[in-house]
């Protein structure tokens, strides 16, 4: 059985527009009982808002088959890490998560009182309101030696103007002002894998579909899936020629996948 793992920025939908053809590729997969998840290494919401962005856009995915970098992140800490407060650079979603741990956070207004000594973890996301504060009391926590966790390496993240930072480039700065190098949770790496195969249950052959290189295609082939790259995101043919990672298929966008599916299960029929 196959099993697919999807990327949402760049794949399913630029900015607050869905792509041509994600309303109808998710329809087909829950006819065909197909399991699939939707994996973003975005942090800033949580799974129940990315169901409601998703749900405007005409796309029905329930809430637990939306894994967010954030969600793993509380996972993996659950599983992995001490206790200890924690200080969040990040979205509305990453912060929910971090409450959900129960170890408690250090607020901005705390670090001003001198209470960033306290901090254990700095946990660093995709932060929209980013500050130069935020990034001096993440620095001297680290520095004080609290645990530097990052949610996800992408620089960059496609919207619709084009290419914003991403997380990526706020854990470059911490990293370059530390001189500590983080734990990174979200793709490509094995935290996030783990959690994604256990959603997709006994599914024998996993497909990833994404539209980056450094994340998406590396991340399958790490870990042994079908890469299925789309053009609508980040990465470009150009870059594909260039890249040592190369994807077993490239499509224009979702919309083709469809199709390519159908083919596929009438030749396994």
């Amino acid at each position: 059985m196959i099993g697919i793992i999807f990327d949402m920025d760049g794949v399913v939908y630029r900015g607050d527009k869905a792509i041509e053809g994600s309303r109808e590729l998710v329809n087909f997969l829950k006819e065909k009982d197909i399991p699939f998840i939707f994996l973003t290494n975005n942090s800033t919401k949580t799974p129940r808002a990315y169901r409601k962005k998703l749900l405007e856009m005409g796309i029905d995915v329930p809430e637990d088959r939306i894994i967010t970098s954030g969600l793993a992140t509380r996972l993996y800490m659950r599983k992995h890490a001490e206790p200890g407060r924690i200080f969040v650079i990040g979205g509305e979603g990453l912060y929910e998560e971090m409450k959900k741990l129960g170890w408690g956070t250090v607020s901005l207004e705390e670090c001003r009182k001198g209470r960033w000594k306290e901090i254990k973890h700095v946990v660093v996301g995709l932060d929209l309101i980013l500050t130069y504060e935020k990034l001096k009391y993440a620095t001297l926590a680290i520095r004080n030696g609290a645990r530097f966790i990052g949610t996800n390496p992408d620089t960059t993240y496609p919207a619709e103007e084009g290419l914003y930072p991403g997380a990526g480039a706020i854990i470059a700065a911490l990293r370059a002002s530390t001189d500590v190098e983080p734990l990174i949770i979200g793709k490509p790496n094995e935290p996030a894998y783990e959690i994604a195969k256990e959603k997709l249950g006994n599914a024998g052959e996993i497909w990833m579909i994404g539209d980056r290189l450094d994340t998406d295609v590396a991340f399958a082939k790490r870990f042994g899936m079908k890469a299925v790259m789309v053009l609508t995101g980040v990465s470009t043919l150009e870059d594909v020629e260039k890249s040592p990672a190369k994807p077993d298929l490239v499509l224009p966008s979702v919309e083709e996948l469809v199709g390519y599916l159908r083919t596929v299960q009438e030749e396994k029929t």
